[in-house]
């Protein structure tokens, strides 16, 4: 069920992500134009575009975590045995939610200090509130973690059974 759950909402997040992205591009159109066409750009368009690019990125992290997306070098490992695939594969998605906790951890005293602050960014014509950056750093880090012990939990099983992961498979 947590499998589940988690798939769910990375799939969810994986699609605002790509909402945001979406808008971002009529974003940045309409601020060529209006530079080239009326010499008038979008006011506060790098800052927009530059907070939203890392809330795209760690929205995304979840679904790129559970779908095999994340980078993976298995030029040695694929000419180990199944179950020993599996183990490499777990003690990978170990340190990856070793690695994502850290980042959540890390990035929830300053999402904390940015909405009790009221921080900001930028120092030009817009100046974006900083909170939902800091947010979607600690919550897209969260979900990132959970869906590397998903997937550990997956590998530790396939290594207990003698089956090389999933994207072994695939790749044979």
């Amino acid at each position: 069920m947590l499998t589940r759950i988690n798939d769910a909402i990375a799939r969810a997040f994986l699609y605002a992500a790509a909402v945001l992205a979406f808008l971002l591009c009529f974003l940045v159109v309409a601020d060529v134009l209006g530079r080239v066409v009326f010499n008038s750009p979008v006011k506060g368009t790098p800052e927009i575009v530059s907070t939203s690019i890392v809330i795209i990125c760690f929205m995304q992290a979840g679904y790129a975590i559970r779908s095999g997306g994340m980078l993976n070098v298995d030029a040695l490992v694929k000419h180990l045995p199944p179950a020993a695939q599996s183990w490499m594969a777990a003690l990978g998605a170990l340190l990856g939610a070793a690695f994502f906790a850290f980042l959540c951890w890390g990035s929830l005293e300053p999402a904390l200090h940015a909405w009790a602050s009221n921080e900001f960014e930028g120092e030009g014509a817009l100046r974006v509130p900083a909170w939902p950056t800091r947010y979607a750093l600690v919550i897209g880090t969260a979900l990132a973690t959970t869906s590397y012990l998903v997937t550990l939990a997956g590998h530790v099983r396939d290594a207990l059974t003698g089956e090389p992961p999933p994207s072994s498979q695939a790749s044979h």
